[in-house]
């Protein structure tokens, strides 16, 4: 595979004839570049009036390889063939080289030039490019390639500081003005050719390229060119292959997007997520550009008017900056009904509105860098989990934020810089332990988890916000103008007929199992734990009539008794002979659920063995009959046209080693999270996480 290099546009703020100057002084050899061993003219020639001049030289460099592949190799050093271009008339140095050593195995190129600003004639351009590609060399050739690209990286970045040591020499000594070439006349450029060889003190001599050694065919740089001091300045410190990355993905978005061209800072978040593998990145960002041309997401902040209702109950906004100076987005997301949301607006709007709040943040980003003065690409979230309940697990309103997950990462890589979480309740581990899966490992490195409120001492949020921007519902003085969110209210709900026009209500009907509940015989689903330590979540919506939901634990594998017709699982599944207390025992509760309501649950195991989820018809007010019904009584209800209950459910089970790796995962990357950690612990008691909350 060619590996290959291109630099941005470095800037030295000296005269063209003045650099020339301090070039020459590099030979016929560098102290100031170890591994540059020397370097001899091969052929050397003039035009007729002097402002041409080409030299050609063998240079040599030292091998800086392990000892045993220079034993392999048999050399302890290379040698490259350099060809100098030096027009003074345009003020143009072109240095074209390749390596001698080892040509037919491996083929380094290598291209620099120097010209003028185009905006200074004061200043002076420097650029290079490069390929390196390694055909065969005795079956070391990726331990080659690594070492050949860290040294050529080495040698860039030296080679620019050698330039500026002798310019600063040049100045030191008086001079720092050099006239500009003249035409000579053609008798005294013949006298100069027949008095021999050149001077070596002539200002005209040229010499090798700026970076000697091994190197990485070369890119074309058509239309605006990165400028090295920009991208220090606007982008902040990248390596040399950082920097050829970067300025051959942007090259590549100029040449191929049809449409608006992505800032720099955004085509380097997208390296920056694949850790600048260049082809990774380049597909990820054709991928995005496609999407975003497809939605149109470059007019979003032009077109998108969040409804009135969101406006209200999205419990999230901007709110200052924080000690680094990225803008500071809080959301209150215990506050905040998202279920009541995605009922009202639906999900595409919550959708709109999360992609309208990343491009409004990448514009703050660059506001910041302006403010700041300083490189600033990403910015903070703070949520609070205040409030965070079972209600919050309610499957569509996970699988819709999985979604939106999903949508940010692909398209606004790397820039959330830091996630603070703040009084993370019980519940929080098993939210973190059905998304966590779908956050990238880098993502994940930026949260910050606080239980209770340990985030309010010593490396709290004083390390990362500043006091007086700290929101007063947090302890702080600074009062913030987040919405509060609450309940949406249910009259504000989308109508069936909506939900199915947008296709959402049939996606909410495809998660769940629906079950019908007979008076005398409940509707059970059996659950294996093959291992004690695991999370069962529930999650159900009362169609019709009011039931009571109990959780039970037996050793003994149920058998399958009378089902329902048409029913998609379940029946009833307990023994009419087994006796509580003695062949299973209760671990929840009942809980009585009237009509119409939705509810949400979790129960951490502490056995292996079977759970059953009941659901039965609740028969009178307050109470809560738990008999097992016997055969004949199932038989009547199924004969008899009786009243039934019908209700729509979803579980799901967290496996031990899901759960407890989420937490390891967890604790990990986070501070202050030592609370958190103890109250998860605690919980393999058996008791539930959070008793089921009863909510709209």
């Amino acid at each position: 595979m060619v590996q290959k290099y291109q630099s941005p546009v470095h800037v030295y703020k000296y005269p063209f004839e003045l650099v020339m100057a301090a070039y020459e002084k590099r030979f016929p050899t560098c102290p100031q570049i170890p591994v540059f061993l020397g370097s001899e003219v091969l052929r050397e020639s003039r035009s007729a009036d002097g402002a041409v001049h080409l030299v050609e030289r063998s240079c040599r460099l030292r091998v800086e390889a392990p000892r045993l592949l220079r034993k392999i190799a048999g050399v302890e050093h290379v040698v490259f063939v350099q060809t100098n271009v030096l027009n003074w008339k345009e003020r143009t140095l072109l240095i074209e080289a390749h390596n001698d050593t080892f040509a037919s195995r491996v083929v380094v190129k290598e291209t620099c030039r120097y010209t003028v600003h185009a905006e200074n004639e004061e200043w002076t351009c420097f650029e290079q490019s490069a390929s390196l590609d390694i055909r065969s060399f005795f079956g070391f050739e990726s331990a080659l390639e690594k070492i050949a690209m860290k040294q050529y990286t080495a040698n860039v970045k030296r080679g620019k500081e050698v330039i500026e040591h002798y310019l600063n020499e040049l100045i030191s000594q008086g001079l720092s003005h050099i006239p500009r070439w003249t035409p000579a006349r053609v008798r005294e450029e013949d006298a100069r050719s027949q008095a021999g060889p050149r001077d070596p003190g002539s200002l005209e001599v040229v010499g090798p390229s700026s970076s000697p050694g091994p190197v990485l065919e070369t890119v074309s740089m058509e239309g605006d060119k990165l400028d090295a001091d920009y991208i220090e300045r606007c982008l902040g410190h990248l390596t040399p292959m950082q920097e050829s990355c970067l300025v051959q993905l942007r090259h590549w978005v100029q040449e191929t997007h049809k449409g608006k061209i992505p800032k720099d800072e955004h085509i380097l978040r997208f390296l920056r997520a694949r850790d600048f593998h260049l082809d990774r990145a380049r597909e990820m960002l054709r991928q995005s550009l496609s999407w975003r041309r497809q939605h149109q997401v470059d007019l979003l902040l032009q077109t998108w008017r969040p409804p009135a209702l969101l406006e209200e109950f999205y419990a999230g906004g901007w709110h200052y900056h924080d000690i680094d100076g990225r803008p500071l987005y809080i959301l209150r997301l215990g506050h905040m009904d998202t279920k009541g949301l995605m009922k009202a607006v639906g999900e595409e709007a919550l959708l709109q509105h999360v992609l309208s709040l990343n491009e409004e943040g990448q514009k703050r980003c660059e506001g910041n860098t302006k403010q700041f003065g300083r490189p600033i690409s990403s910015w903070t979230c703070l949520v609070d989990l205040e409030g965070l309940n079972m209600r919050h697990l309610w499957r569509p309103g996970v699988k819709a934020l999985l979604r939106m997950i999903e949508v940010v990462e692909d398209n606004y890589p790397e820039t959330l810089g830091r996630l603070l979480i703040v009084r993370a309740p019980r519940v929080f581990p098993v939210l973190w332990t059905l998304i966590s899966p779908f956050i990238n490992e880098n993502t994940r490195q930026k949260f910050l988890i606080y239980s209770g409120s340990n985030y309010q001492g010593p490396g709290g949020l004083v390390d990362y916000l500043d006091k007086d921007v700290i929101p007063d519902f947090l302890g702080g003085e600074c009062v913030c103008n987040v919405p509060e969110g609450g309940l949406v209210p249910k009259s504000l709900y989308l109508t069936e007929e909506e939900q199915e026009h947008t296709d959402q209500l049939r996606q909410w009907r495809e998660t769940y199992q629906s079950a019908s509940v007979l008076r005398g015989a409940p509707h059970e689903v059996a659950v294996e734990i093959p291992e004690g330590e695991s999370v069962i979540t529930w999650d159900f919506d009362i169609l019709r009539g009011d039931v009571v939901f109990s959780l039970y634990h037996t050793k003994q594998v149920p058998k399958p008794g009378l089902r329902e017709p048409g029913a998609r699982a379940g029946g009833q599944l307990m023994d009419k002979g087994w006796v509580l207390g003695v062949d299973y025992s209760r671990v929840e509760v009942p809980l009585v659920c009237r009509e119409g309501e939705s509810i949400q649950g979790s129960h951490v195991t502490r056995w292996p063995g079977v759970y059953l989820l009941q659901w039965q018809m609740h028969r009178l007010p307050g109470s809560v009959a738990c008999s097992l019904p016997g055969m004949e009584d199932v038989l009547t209800a199924l004969h008899s046209p009786g009243p039934r209950c019908k209700l729509l459910y979803y579980y799901e089970v967290l496996a031990s080693e899901d759960f407890r790796g989420s937490m390891s995962s967890l604790e990990s990357c986070t501070s202050g999270f030592s609370q958190l950690s103890a109250a998860t612990s605690s919980s393999s008691s058996g008791q539930s996480y959070s008793s089921p909350l009863v909510s709209r």
